[in-house]
């Protein structure tokens, strides 16, 4: 995916600061935004409760002896503001979507992030200790990275960006990556290259699980 210039204080789409010298870029990319909100702000989840909730109106309504015309226009008007709710919902997974943009270099993972006020994470691939890979429909994933337990960034700085229920060590995550088997794939080679680069050796990995939600780390990593 080619990335815009959206932010002018950066020195290139998705970087602060210019890159060192001999340093280059293999991916850029950023959520879809579809799957981000499926998958992150719970779009169908939320239609599905509200859903629910109608019926369970409809069922009360008639037991309290309401006749059609009155069910139907009750109906309506939350049928409305649930609309009004999915929408707003839908706007805001597209805006952070629009606004992020990952980058992956041959030396670390850089995170653009932020609907209102902009951050930058800086990773950097030898202090990454594993990946969790979850893919998602139409080849999209969301991976997770694990870092040192030292290395802790606040919950409400990532999200939606990070991995579900890891609150006391959370977990960048890269959300609804198009081609994220690819990008996975393309993530794990250059980690090995960064830690052989560093250690003099390559890091032996961990076998992937299942496709759901594959995991690849080196011998001092943890998967979960």
């Amino acid at each position: 995916m080619r990335a815009t210039h959206e932010h002018e204080w950066e020195a290139a789409p998705g970087l602060p600061e210019p890159l060192p010298a001999g340093e280059k870029i293999l991916w850029q990319g950023a959520p879809d935004w579809a799957a981000l909100a499926v998958h992150a702000f719970h779009v169908r989840k939320v239609a599905i409760y509200f859903g629910l909730m109608m019926v369970w109106q409809a069922i009360s309504l008639r037991a309290d002896g309401a006749d059609g015309w009155d069910i139907a226009i009750d109906l309506t008007k939350s049928a409305t503001l649930v609309l009004v709710a999915l929408c707003l919902l839908g706007m805001t997974a597209w805006w952070a979507a629009r606004t992020t943009l990952y980058t992956l270099t041959d030396k670390r993972l850089v995170m653009r992030v932020g609907i209102v006020l902009s951050l930058t994470f800086n990773f950097p691939l030898r202090c990454i200790r594993a990946a969790h890979v979850k893919t998602l429909a139409k080849d999209h994933a969301d991976i997770a990275l694990e870092l040192p337990a030292g290395d802790r960034i606040g919950w409400f700085h990532l999200w939606p960006h990070q991995r579900a229920w890891h609150l006391k060590h959370p977990q960048p995550t890269l959300r609804g990556v198009p081609q994220g088997r690819q990008v996975a794939e393309l993530l794990q080679r250059t980690w090995m290259q960064a830690q052989t680069s560093t250690q003099g050796r390559s890091t032996p990995l961990q076998a992937a699980t299942a496709d759901a939600n594959q995991v690849w780390a080196g011998q001092q990593g943890h998967a979960a």
